[in-house]
């Protein structure tokens, strides 16, 4: 259970404030502005931090389940199974976010990818390192 929380608190923060990011700098806003208006991006990210919880809660949880399942699974390292998580949170934000019009392109949908891909890393992260693992099951032979 600990997972899940892990999971439901880091991912809508981290995520929501890279998706900020992300759609800042595809709408050219970094390209004409200066460092004083970067205080109104935090801004910004802590008036949208509910948003990023309430349409961020139940992604958050899927990824949760996925590393939940490959946790048991004893031939996965640790280090591979927060790759998996990551890439399969990559592939979920990246059709999620993406648009698929004439202004798509690999740069949209890497940055996208990454808004998944970054928190999805750091909570399987913090899950192993933070968390108790549970035994592993040996079947009686």
């Amino acid at each position: 259970m600990k997972r899940y929380l892990v999971f439901a608190l880091v991912v809508p923060f981290v995520g929501g404030f890279l998706l900020l990011l992300t759609t800042t700098y595809q709408s050219g806003y970094w390209a004409h502005t200066n460092l004083g208006e970067v205080g109104k991006l935090f801004a910004v990210f802590f008036k949208t931090l509910q948003y990023s919880y309430l349409f961020g809660f139940l992604p958050a949880l899927m990824i949760g389940a996925v590393d939940d399942i490959l946790i048991h699974v004893r031939r996965i390292s640790p280090g591979v199974r927060m790759l998996l998580v990551g890439l399969f949170a990559f592939v979920l934000a990246a059709f999620t976010h993406s648009s698929r019009g004439p202004d798509s392109g690999a740069v949209q949908v890497i940055l996208y990818g990454l808004v998944g891909f970054v928190p999805a890393v750091i909570s399987s992260w913090l899950v192993h390192r933070y968390v108790e693992e549970p035994p592993a099951v040996v079947a009686p032979t």
